[in-house]
């Protein structure tokens, strides 16, 4: 019978000495060398009458070897279970002599391992902590600016003859040229689409009145302000203006025609509900847009309990065995150099610290994830797409097909059960938090969430 004895090597970092004996392996060794030779096909002999010690001399020290490993693998495993050892990644193999296994001369073989200990986790008491929750609120001018933006989305569509107005839409080909306006052989030639307020304003009097088929001749840097300007050198593919030429031919012009404030056009964005009035549409409107900013102040909110769960958490990990077991997780089995190992080992022991966090998180607040809810998941994620409301108390056959087919695909369900399971894990924490709520317009919450990004990028 195997035997293992553990010792520590340092805090959270034991050493496991497994010796097995050869009454534990060589049972299955000679098993596994009938069966081998109840299946080889050697020439000479016919299949299944390969002689045993023929098998043994030829394929008897890598059965072998095979059978030991296995067996010392299986040994390990069951002793980290017995004792309840709650260990990080795989035990890593320290004194691991191959060369004293010899087939003919079984012996009892000894071998070592590292396992580095999970540590324990005490997060820190969440209704003690100083967090603020942002209330944006929603002003006449934001519903106002909506309502406009609603309107123009939803607007007809129709084709001037001639450039009108700065809501009009230039669908143009941009091609290269020198300054004097002739063409340059194999340059930039790109459609676009453009709105007539893209342009300066102390430009768009060379477009206006212009039809389709016109060409307008300009400079990116006279034609346009430096946000429109970055905008299309991204779609042109090229990183500087200068000394950059073009003539705008005109393909089609197209000017979005407002939604009248009706209730056609309210029933169309509320189907579900009775909407009479301007007035009472914009009341809609104005619901719909707190709704958003709680939904983005939610979600500043659970980024500053992140960090405050990272920053107030303190956890002890066994260094030298992570630092070690990272070594050997290069691509296709390389092992990784020093150097590799110290840069990427500040992320990756963050990333262990969350992944810690987060266990005991979900363990304090029993978080658990039902089958119904994945397909609800599912199913959200399908009308998302679609552009549904996914409101439909019945589920129609093919919804239902779809459905189905997604919960037998593997990889998708492990990544909504982690996208759920971690969305209700903040769920939990948000409500342990005595969060203060503090007014702010949207342009302070804006400038609050870039410094934020900024800062932590």
């Amino acid at each position: 019978m195997a035997t293992i004895t553990q010792q520590d090597v340092a805090p959270l970092h034991k050493q496991l000495n497994i010796t097995v004996n050869k009454e534990d392996y060589l049972p299955q060794f000679e098993k596994s060398i009938k069966d081998y030779s109840k299946k080889a096909n050697i020439p000479g002999f016919r299949k299944g009458m390969v002689p045993a010690g023929l098998i043994k001399k030829m394929y008897g020290p890598s059965l072998f070897t095979d059978e030991v490993l296995r067996t010392v693998d299986k040994e390990v495993f069951k002793f980290i279970e017995d004792e309840k050892l709650e260990i990080f990644a795989q035990p890593l193999p320290v004194d691991f002599n191959l060369q004293q296994l010899d087939v003919n001369n079984p012996e009892n073989y000894t071998f070592t391992f590292e396992v580095g200990m999970k540590p324990e986790v005490q997060v820190p008491d969440l209704s003690k902590e100083s967090v603020k929750r942002y209330k944006v609120s929603v002003t006449d001018e934001m519903v106002a600016e909506e309502v406009e933006r609603l309107r123009t989305r939803y607007g007809n569509m129709s084709e001037p003859e001639t450039v009108q107005g700065e809501e009009t839409v230039l669908n143009v080909t941009f091609v290269e040229t020198d300054a004097q306006g002739a063409e340059v052989e194999g340059g930039i030639r790109k459609d676009n689409s453009v709105l007539l307020k893209y342009f300066k304003e102390s430009f768009r009097q060379n477009v206006l009145g212009k039809k389709k088929d016109d060409t307008i001749q300009l400079s990116l840097d006279e034609a346009f302000d430096d946000k429109e300007k970055q905008w299309i050198l991204q779609d042109l593919g090229i990183d500087s203006a200068t000394d950059k030429h073009f003539k705008l031919l005109i393909t089609k012009l197209g000017l979005v025609e407002p939604r009248e404030l009706n209730e056609e056009f309210f029933k169309q964005l509320f189907p579900n509900e009775e909407i009479k009035t301007g007035e009472d549409f914009k009341a809609r409107v104005k619901d719909e847009l707190q709704k958003q900013w709680d939904a983005e102040s939610r979600n500043q909110l659970q980024h500053n309990l992140y960090h405050v769960l990272l920053e107030h958490t303190r956890i002890d990990f066994p260094a030298e065995f992570l630092k070690r077991w990272l070594k050997t997780q290069g691509k296709e089995g390389a092992v990784k150099s020093d150097e590799e190992v110290e840069a990427e080992f500040p992320a990756f022991i963050n990333q262990l610290k969350w992944t810690l966090i987060t266990d005991e998180l979900i363990k304090k607040g029993g978080v658990e994830v039902s089958q119904d809810e994945l397909r609800q998941f599912a199913k959200q994620q399908l009308f998302g797409y679609m552009g549904m409301a996914a409101a439909a108390d019945e589920e129609q056959d093919w919804v239902r097909d779809y459905i189905d087919r997604m919960m037998k695909d593997r990889k998708y369900v492990e990544d909504a059960y982690n996208r759920l399971q971690t969305q209700k894990m903040f769920d939990w924490a948000e409500g342990q938090v005595n969060a203060v709520e503090t007014p702010v317009s949207k342009e302070e919450f804006i400038k609050m969430n870039e410094e934020q990004q900024h800062h932590h990028h």
